[in-house]
């Protein structure tokens, strides 16, 4: 029954390299197969690691969004118009219920695919300094807001891979404090030079497509995209007379600060993180059905959410998957479309598989599920998002 910390989902969109829009994600989840591909749209000389890229140009998606070539823009940004049109028109928010709504939303590379481009002429003169100005987060933020109009605050999140989680954790917090009705909450991220470099500096790239929880895993495949949740209270929705898609039950965060990089052996910060969403949601760890995993591929992430999970699960751990094995990891956006992903599975009752899993890991005991499983019943489903510096949180999505 609705309560006063009550907080729903009303409307969602994504954006990924599983489709250009819920429907096309969900075909894709259904049909168990994979977004991830040669480097297309990137301009780099690394050819060699698949990527999880949208299937649009720049071009192509200025003109679905109606803005002009010459408009100063970024592919984050117009990632993140497209995934926040959807989820307003399937909310059914107006412009004018955008002047009481607030809108978080986490990246960290932000515009950075202008500002790379822009490096060399920018130290000879000053030509670029417009596109310079779409580099931090928060210009991001504002480009896709001011697409759609005038929100009543715009807040970024900016914690690597669990950005997108935590924008929509505060959301959460907001609304259950009162200080907020409806927020739209979730990330964006597109893939660029810096970005993919950094991580093949870190030698956490597979040249193959990625494996989480394989015992031949060798590492991820970057991805790109975005999505938001439109989170709502019941006297808001009560007032517009819509109907909730699910409810956003709970929130963990924790950070273990066991490494910059590197995840921690026993899990810990996984660990924490998944306790406290339980706990905030007031469930305990039998009434989780699925869990969406971080699951990056890497050797050390995947043993390591594994080693957190069983400590939490023991020998009940409920079926669960990385679908980065579809999209690819789009780390700052990853926990917003990833939680699309679960409010899917919830609705449309399935259970994502885990994309070219093949060999169990011979440290623990876990297999991701290779089921979809259609007509499975889902109560109440488990998001992690994991990032760097042990930034780590979890979601609980549970159904009305």
């Amino acid at each position: 029954m609705p309560d006063s910390r009550s907080v729903y989902i009303s409307g969602s969109g994504i954006v990924c390299a599983a489709g250009l829009c819920t429907r096309e994600v969900l075909s894709t989840l259904l049909a168990g197969t994979c977004g991830i591909a040669p480097v297309r749209y990137l301009q780099t000389g690394h050819r060699e690691f698949p990527v999880g890229e949208v299937k649009l140009s720049d071009a192509l998606m200025c003109d679905r969004l109606g803005i002009p070539e010459d408009e100063i823009t970024t592919r984050t940004a117009l990632q993140g118009m497209m995934a926040l049109g959807e989820a307003l028109e399937n909310a059914g928010l107006s412009r004018e219920d955008l002047r009481s709504a607030g809108f978080i939303s986490g990246t960290t590379v932000g515009g950075m695919d202008r500002s790379e481009n822009c490096y060399l002429d920018f130290i000879e003169n000053d030509s670029k300094n417009a596109y310079l100005r779409t580099h931090d987060c928060g210009s991001c933020s504002e480009m896709i807001a001011d697409h759609f109009g005038d929100f009543a605050f715009i807040e970024t999140i900016s914690t690597a891979c669990s950005s997108a989680a935590n924008a929509i954790g505060l959301a959460a917090e907001m609304i259950r404090a009162g200080e907020a009705e409806i927020v739209v909450a979730g990330g964006a991220e597109c893939i660029t030079r810096f970005h993919l470099n950094g991580f093949n500096t870190l030698m956490i790239l597979d040249r193959r497509p990625c494996r989480p929880f394989d015992a031949e895993r060798a590492g991820l495949n970057l991805g790109e995209g975005a999505a938001y949740l439109v989170l709502e209270s019941e006297e808001s929705l009560r007032r517009r007379g819509a109907s909730p898609l699910a409810r956003l039950s709970g929130y963990g965060n924790a950070c273990d600060a066991f490494h910059q990089t590197a995840s921690s052996p026993d899990g810990e910060g996984a660990y924490l993180a998944m306790c406290k969403a339980l706990d905030d949601a007031g469930l305990r760890p039998e009434d989780i059905d699925y869990i969406n995993a971080h699951g990056t591929g890497t050797p050390n992430n995947d043993l390591s959410e594994s080693r957190a999970m069983l400590r939490l699960f023991g020998e009940k751990l409920p079926p669960m998957s990385s679908t980065k094995s579809i999209t690819g990891h789009t780390t700052s956006a990853s926990g917003a479309i990833e939680s699309v992903i679960c409010l899917l599975a919830l609705r449309e009752k399935f259970l994502p598989v885990n994309y070219g899993w093949s060999t169990p890991m011979a440290e623990v005991p876990v297999r991701p599920n290779m089921d979809i499983s259609r007509g499975t019943v889902l109560r109440h489903v488990l998001c992690n998002s994991f990032g760097f510096g042990g930034n780590d949180s979890s979601l609980v999505i549970s159904a009305l």
